[in-house]
């Protein structure tokens, strides 16, 4: 096994620390969050911190960087409360990982890739067309971590879209089945694939 210290990770150069310290976490979820702007102007950006924090009430967290420069997705949903979630299918990976590139505020990245957004009814902010699990979040919280500060968002799940052959009769959602995508690191999309569902597991006697 190769080994890093604390103090060797810390030296080394930038984008090799970054890439290894970001695939070092393990599979992370990938999702496109859809937002708009009081003006009009909507947003889609790439997130993998997404996590699940309770189902009573459900509740999801993403980690935003220090806003010390501008967090379009960020101010988009101080401003309205309101944003979407939506799991990237396999076929949108590359127009998806397009949208981490930094545009101005007024640019609206849905016209910079071939993602198509797409309105609820009685929702005022955008969703991805075609994505196999869409969600309506509503702000909630959020926590600033001093160690480094970045901002711990947490909304609640107002509504949840799913394509109907994915959900088991028991609720649980097959996101292999759906085609839906998981990042390794900051760039490596990866295709996942149902093993097997374990039950619930009780102390042995």
């Amino acid at each position: 096994m190769k080994s890093f210290t604390n103090k060797e990770i810390a030296a080394l150069e930038h984008l090799y620390k970054i890439n290894l310290i970001n695939s070092a976490t393990g599979f992370k979820s990938a999702n496109l969050v859809g937002s708009i702007s009081n003006s009009g102007i909507e947003n889609v950006s790439v997130f993998s911190s997404v996590v699940h924090f309770g189902s009573a009430p459900p509740l999801l967290g993403m980690v935003f960087r220090p806003t010390t420069v501008a967090r379009n997705t960020y101010d988009n949903i101080k401003e309205n409360q309101y944003y979407s979630l939506n799991h990237i299918h396999q076929d949108m990976m590359k127009e998806a990982h397009h949208t981490s590139a930094k545009y101005p505020f007024e640019v609206n990245e849905f016209d910079k890739t071939a993602l198509e957004q797409e309105y609820k009814p009685d929702s005022k902010v955008p969703f991805v067309k075609g994505a196999p699990v869409q969600l309506l979040m509503k702000y909630a919280n959020e926590y600033t971590i001093k160690e480094n500060g970045t901002i711990l968002l947490l909304g609640e799940i107002e509504k949840l879209y799913v394509q109907p052959q994915l959900i088991h009769n028991d609720g649980f959602i097959d996101l292999s089945k759906g085609n839906v995508v998981t990042i390794n690191g900051l760039d490596g999309y990866v295709k996942t694939e149902l093993i097997e569902r374990l039950p619930y597991q009780r102390p042995k006697k």
